[in-house]
């Protein structure tokens, strides 16, 4: 009996796309602390469930909608509530931008997408939407109206001071449940996000569940390698002074602009275009704090040693240099070949790898080759692990996303967990489990 569980504890085990190398393995990295609930600990068959998901997407000129992918992240939540009555709460854009509209081509596209009637209704807590809701059947689903046409939407308050607004007092009463399944915009203490958690029993969705444990993984597996770049090198850099002490994390490769900060915090001239580029969008200061975070962990910091310039004459040209013959006139925009090899190797035999912002420009043909060698590299990785944004979008676009073990659907969510910030929208979901866990678990 002993040697057959030891056995059993040996099999690789696949948990959705993602594959664990053993039993183990999966107990130890899918075993939450008891500190948030999910769907599997809640009885939702015949509930109303209020459910925050982010449709937030981009938009023609016409209104149709461009990229559904953020739709179909929330299908395995909506799959476990076929026994339920959902209301949609979601956003699309801000007051102010072109693409502000209602929510009417979002509950078109959704209904397409989980093959179940999705009902629009324009508003978001006025007669109209509650009435909607109180005449909901089992396996019912509406999608009230864009949260942000509600001005107080858009402010960052406690979610006590959120639980006293008009929306949440008139729909709470007719909810019994909270789903937070809106991991992207879980960084914003919004009303949407947070001001449910105190006067709703609240949990995870199956999709903040996900982006919980994967992006957590890179903290609990050893051999975890980090590819940072992008442009916003603040960013990255306070990723980094969080992770660079931590013994799961083998290495932390750096490209884009944020190679650019540490080549020059390591003493490195990368000529007066470059530099002047780096000043002017406020990078001084992330120099003198890369120069710190190598003097402490450059054994585990590893810098491009070439990078690819766009020719004088020619500026969809690469012209290849070796970090040694810097400094140039030329702009740098992507790493070089030397660099692609090192990198792809230390990616490809990676346990864990995490990426987030391109290698260079990758949006001219160019010097797309960085940023598309080393997405390409993180397939053969054991579990794999894509930030939002620019390279979510190149993973997209070469077709391998199926390959990654995760892409998460937040851009500065991502980074704020990966920094170790708290997000205010699982803070929330902390707090309303401490505040209801006798009524929830009671119901399991």
């Amino acid at each position: 009996m002993t040697v057959n569980i030891v056995v059993a504890l040996q099999t690789p085990v696949w948990a959705g796309n993602v594959k664990y190398e053993s039993a183990q393995e999966y107990l130890c990295m899918t075993q939450k602390p008891l500190n948030y609930l999910t769907l599997d600990d809640v009885s939702v068959s015949g509930k109303t469930v209020l459910v925050r998901v982010d449709l937030n997407s981009p938009m023609s000129p016409d209104g149709s909608i461009l990229d559904d992918a953020r739709f179909k992240s929330h299908l395995p939540t909506l799959g476990d509530l076929t026994d339920s009555k959902v209301v949609l709460l979601a956003h699309q854009s801000r007051p102010g931008k072109r693409d502000f509209t209602t929510m009417e081509m979002h509950a078109q596209r959704l209904q397409r997408l989980c093959r179940r009637t999705v009902t629009y209704v324009d508003d978001i807590f006025g007669s109209h939407a509650i009435n909607a809701i109180e005449s909901m059947n089992r396996g019912d689903i509406i999608l009230l109206e864009n949260t942000r046409f509600y001005s107080e939407e858009g402010l960052s308050r406690s979610p006590e001071e959120h639980a006293n607004t008009i929306m949440v007092k008139r729909l709470a009463p007719h909810v019994d449940l909270f789903v937070n399944d809106a991991f992207a915009v879980s960084h914003r203490s919004q009303l949407s996000v947070v001001g449910f958690t105190t006067v709703l029993p609240s949990v995870a969705g199956r999709l903040m569940e996900k982006e919980i444990e994967s992006l957590g993984r890179g903290f609990s597996n050893s051999g975890t390698v980090f590819v940072l770049g992008g442009i916003k090198a603040n960013d990255s850099i306070d990723v980094i002074e969080n992770v660079a002490a931590r013994s799961e994390v083998e290495s932390i490769l750096v490209t884009g602009l944020v190679a650019n900060v540490f080549l020059a915090a390591k003493g490195v001239d990368l000529g007066k275009k470059n530099t002047d580029f780096m000043n002017s969008i406020g990078c001084a200061v992330e120099v003198e704090h890369a120069h710190k975070l190598l003097a402490k962990y450059g054994n585990k910091i590893v810098l491009p040693v070439d990078v690819a310039c766009a020719d004088q004459n020619d500026p969809n040209k690469r012209v290849e240099m070796s970090v040694s013959e810097l400094p140039t006139d030329l702009s740098i925009n992507d790493i070089g070949l030397e660099t692609i090899v090192l990198f792809s190797e230390k990616i490809r035999n990676s346990q864990t790898v995490i990426m987030n912002g391109p290698a260079g420009l990758f949006e001219n043909d160019a010097f797309e080759l960085g940023t598309k060698e080393l997405v390409t590299a993180a397939t053969k990785s054991k579990f794999s692990i894509v930030g939002g944004g620019h390279i979510a979008s190149e993973a997209h676009a070469l077709g391998i996303e199926s390959k990654i073990s995760h892409i998460s659907t937040g851009g500065g969510a991502c980074i704020d967990f990966l920094s170790g910030r708290p997000l205010p929208g699982i803070e929330a979901l902390v707090q309303s489990y401490k505040r209801f866990k006798s009524r929830l678990l009671a119901t399991v």
